[in-house]
């Protein structure tokens, strides 16, 4: 399965970069947009069982100790929907 990890920059933490983004946006006529944020997005091939609760917190070290810097950014890690038989 694949899961995926959004990781962002806390609100309360300056983001030039999404600045940039915004005000590139409202001078090509996109006013509209407001308060652009970016972040990184990584998808893992996963070979564990989402229900049983080691593979879930397997992938939470991974998200907060790898894929993040925790004084800065956080993280949502979303699991595939699985459909019902």
């Amino acid at each position: 399965m694949i899961v995926r990890v959004i990781v962002t920059l806390k609100p309360s933490v300056l983001d030039p970069q999404g600045m940039t983004i915004q005000r590139a946006l409202a001078s090509q006529g996109f006013a509209a947009a407001k308060n652009v944020r970016q972040g990184k997005y990584f998808e893992i091939e996963w070979d564990g069982n989402p229900d049983d609760p080691s593979s879930r917190e397997h992938l939470e070290a991974i998200a907060s100790q790898v894929l993040s810097n925790p004084v800065i950014e956080g993280y949502r890690i979303e699991w595939p929907e699985r459909t019902r038989a």
